[in-house]
């Protein structure tokens, strides 16, 4: 099947946000956010010394690829989006191009897209990635420095660690870590449906269309997102939790959507939408021709919460019996 035909007919996916940021849950020293979860470093601008310390703590023993596969089949999913590496400049992968990732800085010593890889391929389920191809607070020339503005009084970039924007390159981080990192991704873990890239703000033109020549040139068949920058990419992501009123029947899209209020796990935020409000938001955007790209967060032991679960199962019960 043409890679943009199983798209449009897909509809319904699980996006899974995962990372340090789950250690935390939501709190800093005695504070709660009142922000999405995974920005918890710029929120309180926790010096890298200090964040990167929960890499030795992180230790997931109930994380299980076959399980979240199986609860994404059991709601009548078609694809994973996965957080490859998020904002913090953390790959939930091996990587040889830095040692801040999974398997070298963690006593977990897993590669957790591997075995995602692995248990979608074994039980027929298609894989994306979600990477950060901008912002990356671990590195000193990481993205996001010249936008302008801040996201709700939080900064773009890493300017508590490294103030001086006047003297960052983004071209450096680029070359050094981003490309490579988007290379291993396409080469090492099969075949993928999609690079979900992130948040553009100073990637040039020509950084953008090296991306998304790369991922077409290395997985002709792996669909690019929109947010890889300057116009470019096969389909097109809607806002977050963006739910538009009016029909798109030329192009491909996609609204990616929280369950409660965040995207990355906050242990408070119990905020659900129940089964009935999940499936009447995929039947108005599927009739729009717009995918629904859901996110859970699973928490610091692998899990995925308890309420997550049993609704989405509800939503896979509910639809099979209107099918």
């Amino acid at each position: 099947m043409d890679k943009r035909e199983w798209f449009s007919n897909a509809k319904f996916g699980l996006m899974i946000h995962w990372g340090l940021y789950c250690l935390l849950a939501g709190e800093w020293k005695g504070r709660r956010m009142d922000y999405i979860g995974e920005w918890i470093q710029a929120k309180y601008r926790i010096p890298n010394r200090e964040y990167h310390r929960l890499a030795g703590v992180f230790n997931p023993i109930f994380f299980d690829a076959d399980e979240w596969v199986q609860l994404a089949q059991d709601a009548g999913m078609k694809y994973m989006i996965v957080t490859a590496k998020h904002h913090e400049g953390f790959a939930m992968y091996r990587s040889l191009v830095d040692p801040f990732n999974v398997v070298d800085a963690t006593p977990f010593g897993r590669d957790v897209i591997g075995e995602l890889a692995s248990a979608c391929a074994r039980r027929g389920m298609r894989l994306g990635l979600y990477y950060s191809q901008e912002l990356d607070w671990s590195d000193p020339n990481g993205g996001g420095y010249r936008s302008g503005h801040t996201n709700g009084g939080m900064s773009w970039t890493n300017d508590w660690d490294f103030p001086d924007n006047e003297r960052k390159n983004y071209a450096l981080c680029f070359e050094r870590k981003i490309k490579p990192q988007v290379r291993e991704l396409l080469t090492n873990y099969g075949d993928l449906c999609a690079i979900w890239f992130d948040t553009p703000h100073l990637i040039t033109p020509e950084q953008s269309r090296e991306l998304v020549d790369m991922v077409h040139a290395l997985q002709p068949d792996c669909l690019v997102n929109s947010r890889v920058g300057n116009g470019l990419g096969d389909y097109r992501s809607l806002g977050d939790n963006e739910i538009p009123d009016e029909s798109m029947p030329e192009g491909l899209f996609e609204t990616p959507a929280t369950l409660n209020d965040t995207w990355g796990y906050k242990a408070f935020d119990n905020n659900w939408k129940d089964a009935e409000r999940v499936i009447q938001l995929k039947n108005h955007l599927n009739e729009r021709g717009i995918n629904y790209l859901l996110n859970v967060g699973p928490d610091y032991l692998g899990r995925v919460p308890a309420p997550a679960a049993d609704i989405l199962r509800a939503v896979g019960r509910a639809t099979k019996q209107t099918e």
